[in-house]
């Protein structure tokens, strides 16, 4: 398994088994080099994802706001505010990621210290700020 997972901000204060079971229900999925992987508007397909392998660029309203790869996180901000999709997302090169839903995240929630609703708050003020 992708070690580095375990080490995630996002997983801060949660057992490593919780984690270890989180991921090992997550699906994977791959997209190719340049395809999209979400819109911005779009509805929220209740999925966010952690980067196995590979980068996606962030684009809002067309403009590149970052670059993300392996161990990073994207796609949460609309399941937790219950919205649309804020950004973008496409891939930069071949990409590989675990596909995570709500269950995934009420069980990280329920297992975990504080530290994961910080975690959580600040990247959606983090996000909310661009």
């Amino acid at each position: 398994m992708f070690e580095r997972i375990y080490s995630l901000k996002i997983f801060e204060g949660i057992e490593k088994e919780t984690i270890t079971k989180i991921i090992n229900e997550c699906k994977i999925r791959e997209y190719l080099a340049w395809e999209i992987i979400m819109m911005e508007w779009t509805e929220s397909n209740w999925e966010w994802y952690i980067i196995k392998s590979g980068n996606v660029e962030i684009l809002i309203w067309g403009q590149r706001v970052a670059e993300l790869g392996s161990g990073d996180i994207f796609g949460e901000i609309a399941l937790l505010n219950e919205e649309n999709r804020t950004a973008t997302v496409r891939a930069i090169n071949d990409l590989k990621v675990f596909v995570l839903n709500i269950d995934h995240l009420l069980d990280m929630i329920n297992n975990g210290s504080n530290l994961i609703n910080k975690t959580i708050l600040s990247r959606i003020e983090a996000n909310l700020s661009r």
